[in-house]
């Protein structure tokens, strides 16, 4: 078995992988490749949904794939169906038959019960898809899964997606390549070629490739050996940089560098409530500028499979009265993945929503200082118009904003270029005190103008402000 296999039926072929959970599905997901084009989630009806089940259902629903639910073991006693569909709404999954667009058949695989009709749905929904590939040209696809063989040296699993795949083609599989010097189907049988959807061991290359890698069939081997060896030299180039992950420190950074448009986090706590609790809290600080997502949300220990869905989603990992073990720790740093733990739910909130509130463009608010009153004039042929002023209420600074304003109009809004009293610079002068004033760039002032001293103040917005104004904008749009 070898990671993947090819069935026949009387509409065509189809290819099937082990697991959406697998390590290749979250490598490819993270480069936005479709290496599964429909998903078929198998859930026990005796059983139910399981964490691996809501685990799976986030790496299709991540992957923007469609998924096909097939409930087995149907011929148990305590099987039941309808709970398992009840239960499958609670995570955005409904039933075509209860108006949603989820096919679920319930089928026996021990007793073969209605595995036709579940392959008849599988080829109706690729039709609908329009799924096609073109054999007549060089092969592409992705590595599935790699290992090291003693016997036979490097041994990859891919997946031919377009072309034809065939003996003897000099082949480029992520950092690594060769010639394919043996094509082997998924029962051990050895193949002259490999169309498209078929999944074949290959034997022939330089190394183990990484799973999610994708492969090219080039024209030469020369070529093969050219690529190689500068992607080689570029991924010992990036490893020698660190590479930049988002974690709550750099949220801000990231987010203007438009790197990141939505906060991924994945949330693990000791029991299931709490995890509803706490993505229903987190949820709820979504605003239109940041969207909180939670990709991932289950229970237990944090594992490894928790630190390579962060890392392909580039995700935050929050633990919630649980922790990870040493190993994980460790996969954890070598991908840049920060693990935040927290045993109070308010904790998580507030360490989220400053995050957020530090990332928001501020709010500038006009703030009216103080009044002047010009009471005359002197113009300076090498200065400008220099006012002398009676301040009538607050106080004026140095370089304060300022509006002129006569009989009621505002007729120059500028900024102050010096202020003085007894022709000393000062830095402000209070209500009930003379002072000289000159305006940058007017020199039009007149006795009984007015001046308007102002500020401009940079508020820092709240997400709570920010959901208030959304939502009273879409009361305008419904009311409209």
């Amino acid at each position: 078995h070898i990671g993947a296999y090819q069935i026949e039926t009387k509409d065509g072929k189809i290819t099937f992988l082990d697991t959406p959970g697998h390590e290749a599905f979250s490598a490819m997901r993270a480069r936005g490749a479709q290496v599964t084009d429909i998903v078929v989630l198998v859930v026990a009806a005796d059983d139910g949904v399981k964490p691996q089940t809501v685990e799976a259902i986030h790496h299709a629903k991540d992957a923007k794939v469609p998924i096909i639910v097939a409930i087995n073991k149907i011929d148990l006693e305590d099987a039941n169906p309808e709970r398992v569909k009840q239960e499958l709404t609670q995570h955005e999954l409904v039933p075509e038959e209860w108006g949603g667009d989820t096919p679920m058949i319930p089928i026996s695989a021990l007793k073969k019960q209605n595995l036709d009709t579940l392959l008849e749905v599988i080829h109706t929904t690729a039709e609908i898809l329009e799924l096609k590939a073109n054999p007549n040209k060089r092969a592409s696809g992705t590595v599935i899964e790699a290992k090291l063989d003693q016997g036979r040296g490097p041994v990859a699993t891919l997946l031919v997606q377009s072309g034809t795949l065939k003996q003897g083609d000099p082949l480029i599989a992520g950092l690594e390549g060769g010639r394919v010097r043996a094509l082997l189907s998924d029962r051990g049988e050895k193949l002259k070629q490999a169309a498209p959807s078929t999944p074949v061991e290959v034997l022939g290359l330089s190394g183990v490739p990484n799973a999610g890698d994708p492969f090219h069939v080039l024209k030469s081997e020369k070529e093969v050996k050219t690529i190689m060896e500068k992607r080689q030299e570029l991924a010992r180039q990036q490893q020698a940089q660190a590479r930049k992950k988002v974690n709550l420190e750099n949220l801000n950074t990231v987010i203007e560098e438009g790197k990141l448009q939505e906060l991924k986090i994945i949330i693990k706590a000791d029991v299931k409530g709490s995890a509803e609790a706490l993505e229903a809290a987190l949820a709820k600080l979504s605003n239109p500028e940041v969207r909180v997502n939670v990709i991932f949300s289950g229970t237990g220990e944090i594992t490894e499979s928790d630190v390579m869905l962060a890392s392909a989603g580039n995700a935050i990992i929050i633990g919630f009265n649980t922790r990870a073990n040493a190993k994980v720790r460790e996969i954890a740093s070598k991908e840049g993945v920060e693990i935040r733990y927290y045993n109070i739910i308010y904790n998580v909130i507030d360490d989220i929503t400053a995050a957020i509130e530090g990332m928001l463009s501020p709010d500038v608010d006009e703030e009216v200082i103080g009044e002047v009153e010009i009471r005359q004039i002197f113009k300076i042929s090498s200065v400008g118009t220099v006012g002398g002023c009676m301040v009538t209420s607050g106080v004026v600074k140095r370089n304060s904003l300022v509006r002129v304003i006569r009989d009621g109009v505002v007729i120059y809004d500028g900024k102050l270029a010096s202020l003085k009293r007894f022709q000393e610079d000062v830095a402000e002068v209070k209500e009930g005190f003379e002072c000289g004033i000159l305006i940058e760039g007017f020199n039009d002032i007149k006795p009984q103008d007015r001046l308007e001293v102002y500020e401009k103040v940079e508020k820092k917005r709240s997400i709570d402000e920010l959901q208030s104004s959304e939502q009273q904008t879409h009361s305008k749009v419904d009311k409209t």
